[in-house]
């Protein structure tokens, strides 16, 4: 097989033991082994092999491609047992500025990518808290939010075309159609016009079923995101926004094709911000507080737990050294509120970050006074951060405080497989409770960490996997959670996607008509099965389905 890739790829075919090895891990709790991996220089590269797979796939049925960007993803996404396409090596950059859009490839970092838009006073807003480890291919297959989503959004809402390798092989533009731009698609006698039309008729066919299925949660990554493809009451919004085929691209992990290219809306920076604090001692007015905080339109509102604050004070010299100091005195002063707070009523439960972002200072300061006021009735303690330094230590405290705990805590390693649960804000004051109380019970080393203004939260422990009862456990807490943020009609995953860790547990969230349009939906793009198997829809492996959950089970990382 290898030497017959070679054949029709200008890029490296690699079967190294090492290579190998590195590729059966991403930043996700589980261990799968690939037969090769690839490193494509261009589309083509990407359209030989597909086609490759597919005249090969009756002869070697477990034969299919994940596309792997940085490898950063949590949920275990970028793992196969077949073939690793790794885009990183030849296909990065920025191809072109357009006015306020960037074409870009896949294989891009972040990190690279916003030096670039910078310069031009522009910035993709959809970034995430690991943003110096991601890609633009990751963040495309993921649907990527973080800090600023509340204000933003996610990467579908910055989406305006998309190069994408189909399972035919070839590569298709896809961009937001008019009535009559959809329906030139469907009358196309090939491939892509039937993906169109059946894609059109699925939905069309089980509106009901669809719409009841739509998650009332401001994020969602749970399942196929078809529910924004056709604009509402077939009503065409604004133009060529009838029918947007990106939007179930977007988030779909790989499973529908090999996204080459994409074109992408930029925002202008805004050129000041600054922190609003509020320090909680129980979570009861924790709902009222967000949606009173909602109102004023912030950036961000961001929060962290006791267990993160507490962090900060025992590794106060360690998480000091991560932060730009620029008069370490200065800083230090910084800190006597939260000290004087700590001493006279104890460490606070929640800590909630409002950033509000302006041209100029007086603008903010105007903003966060009519706040304090409107939110004098709390009795709560709040602070304002009066400079970008002291906005930064609160930053600091939030972003780093679990690679203190990972740095500490011996013979233990990230666990990430209850990491992105979300619920509506009002539910938070009981669920919260709730769901610290199953991970206590476990004696688990944790911290939460989260973007409150969603009601979405960042769990992710410490354990040692050598100890096989570990395994167990993470299935136990697993059912147990999920099960808790179903029952407060949340989604089990708001950010971080599926993949292999949370595909299992689809059943909880959607019914079994629902989990029938996802796999109609990647018959459709991927009738045989090409393309990431084991996300989304159930594993399949030499054509039979192995049970979701005893997959999962089996490739938990020992290591």
């Amino acid at each position: 097989m290898v030497d017959e890739i070679k054949k029709i790829f200008k890029g490296e075919v690699v079967v190294d033991s090492q290579v190998l090895d590195k590729y059966s891990h991403d930043a996700s709790l589980l261990e799968v082994m690939p037969e090769m991996v690839v490193y494509p220089h261009d589309s083509s590269d990407i359209q030989g092999l597909v086609k490759y797979v597919l005249e090969n796939k009756d002869k070697k049925p477990n034969l299919s491609i994940t596309v792997r960007a940085a490898g950063s993803c949590m949920a275990g996404s970028s793992l196969n047992e077949s073939i690793i396409l790794d885009v990183m090596k030849h296909m990065g950059g920025i191809t072109g500025f357009d006015g306020q859009s960037v074409t870009v490839l896949p294989g891009t970092f972040y990190r690279d990518f916003e030096v670039e838009t910078l310069k031009r006073n522009l910035i993709l807003p959809c970034f995430t808290a690991s943003k110096n480890l991601n890609a633009i291919g990751g963040m495309i297959g993921n649907n990527s939010g973080g800090e600023k989503t509340l204000q933003y959004g996610k990467m579908e809402n910055y989406i305006e075309t998309l190069k994408i390798v189909l399972s035919d092989g070839k590569e298709y533009e896809v961009e937001p159609l008019s009535k009559d731009g959809l329906k030139k698609k469907m009358e196309q006698n090939d491939f892509e016009g039937s993906v169109y039309k059946k894609i059109f008729t699925l939905i069309e066919s089980n509106k009901e079923e669809i719409e009841k299925a739509r998650p009332t949660v401001s994020k969602n990554s749970a399942g196929y995101y078809i529910w924004n493809v056709l604009a509402p009451d077939n009503e065409e919004v604004g133009n060529n926004k009838y029918f947007d085929l990106t939007k179930l691209i977007v988030g779909s992990e790989g499973t529908l094709g090999i996204v080459t290219e994409a074109k992408l809306k930029l925002v202008p920076v805004k050129k000041k911000s600054k922190l609003f604090v509020v320090f909680l001692k129980d979570l009861s007015p924790l709902a009222d507080l967000v949606n009173e905080i909602l109102v004023f339109k912030p950036e961000s509102l961001e929060s962290y737990d006791d267990a993160t604050m507490k962090l900060a004070i025992r590794f106060f010299p360690e998480m000091v050294k991560s932060m730009k100091v620029k008069n370490f005195f200065k800083l230090l002063w910084s800190f006597l509120p939260e000290a004087w707070l700590i001493i006279s009523g104890g460490v606070p439960k929640l800590i909630v970050l409002a950033e509000f972002s302006g041209d100029t200072d007086e603008e903010i300061d105007s903003q966060m006074g009519d706040l304090k006021n409107k939110l004098a009735h709390f009795r709560l303690k709040t602070h304002i951060a009066k400079t970008e330094e002291e906005s930064e230590k609160y930053w600091t405290i939030r972003r780093e405080s679990f690679n203190l705990l990972r740095k500490h805590v011996k013979g233990k390693r990230t666990a990430p497989f209850v990491d992105d649960v979300i619920v509506e804000p009002k539910y938070l004051p009981e669920f919260l409770p709730q769901m610290r109380a199953i991970l206590d019970n476990y004696k688990l080393d944790y911290t939460i960490a989260g973007h409150a203004g969603n009601g979405n939260f960042h769990i992710i422990p410490l354990m040692d996997m050598k100890d096989k009862k570990n395994v167990n456990i993470i299935m136990e807490v697993s059912e147990k959670i999920y099960d808790l943020v179903v029952r407060f009609h949340g989604s089990i995953t708001a950010e971080h996607n599926d993949g292999i860790i949370r595909t299992p547990y689809l059943s909880k969230m959607f019914s079994p008509k629902m989990l029938e349009i996802f796999k109609e939906i990647k018959k459709i793009f991927d009738s045989r099965n090409i393309f990431n198997p084991g996300k989304k829809v159930p594993y399949e492996i030499l054509g039979k389905t192995m049970g979701d959950l005893e997959y999962l089970k089996n490739h938990l990382a020992s290591k």
